[in-house]
């Protein structure tokens, strides 16, 4: 879980920072969505059935903002080149995304020390 926060929060301030689509914003976009999924398996694998309803809710959102986003640059590198300047649009959505995914990530972590 943390190699994937790790990934995608250096791909995202990566692309609000030069908001461009580069070789770094997609290989770490791609290491997140990739490590992300991994650890939904293994927690998914190693869970006694007790989630929290609101974290799950969260992270499974969170995720499929994730994989939107990640989506959506590939898009822009497919169509416009590496390199690509991305939109005001793109930008606000990777904010959101990368914002709702640390809050499942920290409602996960308050549920796993204290419940």
């Amino acid at each position: 879980m943390t190699f994937g926060f790790l990934a995608y929060g250096i791909g995202s301030v990566t692309l609000e920072r030069f908001r461009i689509v580069g070789s770094v914003v997609l290989i770490f976009l791609s290491l997140g969505v990739l490590f992300e999924s991994i650890a939904i398996l293994l927690m998914i694998i190693g869970s006694n059935g007790s989630i929290s309803l609101m974290h799950g809710i969260v992270g499974a959102v969170a995720f499929l903002l994730m994989l939107v986003n990640t989506g959506w640059a590939w898009m822009v590198y497919v169509t416009a080149g590496i390199d690509a300047p991305v939109s005001r649009w793109l930008v606000n959505y990777t904010k959101t995304a990368f914002f709702l995914w640390v809050l499942a990530y920290f409602t996960g972590i308050v549920f796993l020390i204290w419940l």
